[in-house]
This record gives structure tokens, C-alpha cells and sequence, in this order.
């Protein structure tokens, strides 16, 4: 009898070590397969993005190489706001030894690159639309459609209204006897940085809204700023644009109304989610904040102690 409860409880032992090692086995299998499938995540997710951005540089180039037949006309026309108001005889210069060539060929690409603007949003939509709930992704596809369309108007708003008007300015405040003869490289980083400032500019609604909904602020703090961000307009049209009143003012004045816009937009769409039944958030003041942490240091002092 003692030998046959003896073999009982060996068998018993070793069932337990035998199950024992299936299960650290069993645990050890189950992490290691989280980690192959994160590493597997990861992995998909940088093969994804650089499809995405071989896209998006093959789409450059194939508008570069459609657009290089044309450089030299392209550069004609970017030039005629300056080229209808220089005096007459006068002309534009390169004193570059390779400039005429190179010149046209770098505004044939980086308008390219603003052309292909809308296909490079969407590529970067794309990528992270999996990662957005629903009603992020409803709210984010007006957003990027709109943010492109008003870099585009930004741009126009420099090419037909503010680069004639800031040329005409400069040409009736230039030294008599001086020969006004700008070079064409000088003249191409002037307008891709008035292009570029003005098309930033024009996001002023997106990035209000984006402020809005992100619960960053609230449209009745942005209106109670409204003075610091007029002048902020200002500051930002004096360092981009030429030491000019007029061009700081066609730009100052266009963001402050899109301001105004992106604040309009934003009430709608925070009083939508709040009838659609979702909590509106407010932002806390500082003193109100300071009485929360207050309340959390006092719950804590009374709490129990160990």
C-alpha cells in the first residue's frame, strides 16, 4: 500500500511539472508571438510609408518632366508682375554663369511640387487614416480638401494682388539715374517666399479649427484674444513680407479676417457636437486649476496611511 500511494504521488508530481512546463512554455510562445507580430507591425508600417512616398516623389517627377518643355515660359509669366512695371528699356539680369539654365529649371520643379500638393495630402492622409477613429476621419477629409484650396488661394492672392501692387510701390520710391535691372535668381526666391508666406497664411482658419476641436482652446478665448492676434498678424506680415506698408498690410489684413472665419466655423462645429450629444470642453482657467490641485494635494494628505 505504502509503494502504490508512493507511485501516486510521483505520477501527481510529475503531471504538475509536465503542466507546469506547458504553461511557461505555452506563455513564452504567446510572447514571443506578440513580439514577431509587433515587429511584423512595425515593419508593415515603414514598407507602407515608403510606397507612399515613392508615390509621392514619382507623381513630382512626372509633373518636373511634363513641366521642363516649359520652364522658360513658366519663369515668363511668374516674372510679369515685376517685368510690367520695370521702366521702359529696362530689363531683368542673370550674373550667374549657368543662372538662365538652372533658374527656370528650380521654379519648373518646385512648382511641381505646389501642383502636386493635393496628392501629397492625400498620401499622408492615407497613411494615417487607419489609426483615426470615424468621426475623426469625417472631420479630417474637409479639412485637408479646404487646407489645399485656401494654399492655392493664398498663392493667387500673392501672384494677382500683392506682388503688382508691392512692385509698383518699389518702382515709384527708386532713385532717379539708377538702372533698375533685378537678377532673375534673386527675383525667383523673392516669390517663392511671398508664395510660401501667403499660402501659410491662408491655413490660419484650419489651424483655428484644428485648435477648437483639439480642446487646445475655445472659440470664446480666441475671441477674447482677438487684440493680441491682430497684432500678432502684423508682426508675422512684417517679417515675411518686404519692408513695405502695403505688403505688410495685404497680408496682416487677410488673416485677421480668416482668423475671423476659422473662429465662425469652429462655433458651428462645437455647437454641432454639442447638439449631437457630445460634452463641449472648456479650458481651465489658472485658477481654477490651481484650486483642482489643491483639492487632489488635500484628498491625498487625508487619505489612508499605511
Amino acid at each position: 500500500m505504502s509503494e502504490s500511494s508512493a507511485d501516486k504521488k510521483s505520477q501527481k508530481d510529475t503531471q504538475k511539472d509536465s503542466q507546469k512546463d506547458s504553461k511557461e512554455n505555452t506563455s513564452e510562445d504567446s510572447q514571443l508571438g506578440n513580439n514577431d507580430n509587433q515587429e511584423i507591425g512595425f515593419i508593415g508600417h515603414l514598407m507602407e510609408l515608403r510606397d507612399r512616398l515613392l508615390r509621392s516623389v514619382v507623381v513630382v517627377l512626372v509633373i518636373f518632366l511634363g513641366a521642363f518643355p516649359f520652364a522658360n515660359d513658366i519663369y515668363h509669366i511668374l516674372a510679369l508682375p515685376l517685368t510690367s512695371n520695370l521702366p521702359e528699356g529696362n530689363t531683368m539680369i542673370a550674373t550667374g554663369v549657368i543662372t538662365p539654365f538652372l533658374t527656370p529649371i528650380k521654379l519648373a520643379f518646385i512648382m511641381s511640387i505646389f501642383a502636386a500638393f493635393p496628392y501629397l495630402i492625400f498620401q499622408a492622409w492615407a497613411f494615417i487614416a487607419p489609426g483615426l477613429y470615424k468621426h475623426e476621419k469625417k472631420l479630417a477629409v474637409p479639412l485637408i480638401v479646404s487646407s489645399a484650396i485656401l494654399f492655392y488661394i493664398g498663392i493667387v492672392f500673392a501672384y494677382f494682388i500683392v506682388l503688382p501692387n508691392v512692385f509698383t510701390f518699389m518702382m515709384s520710391m527708386a532713385i532717379d539715374g539708377v538702372t533698375h535691372a533685378p537678377d532673375i535668381t534673386y527675383y525667383l526666391d523673392f516669390t517663392l517666399k511671398m508664395f510660401f508666406a501667403f499660402g501659410i497664411a491662408f491655413e490660419v482658419p484650419i489651424a483655428t479649427i484644428l485648435l477648437v476641436l483639439g480642446g487646445v482652446t475655445t472659440p470664446q478665448s480666441l475671441a477674447e484674444k482677438r487684440p493680441y492676434i491682430i497684432v500678432g498678424a502684423f508682426i508675422f506680415g512684417m517679417l515675411l513680407t518686404p519692408p513695405d506698408p502695403a505688403s505688410q498690410v495685404m497680408l496682416a489684413i487677410p488673416m485677421w479676417l480668416l482668423f475671423e472665419l476659422g473662429l465662425l466655423f469652429s462655433r458651428m462645429l462645437k455647437k454641432k457636437s454639442v447638439d449631437e450629444g457630445g460634452e463641449e470642453y472648456e479650458a481651465l482657467s489658472e485658477e481654477d486649476m490651481e484650486a483642482e490641485l489643491d483639492r487632489v494635494e488635500e484628498e491625498e494628505g487625508n487619505g489612508p496611511k499605511l
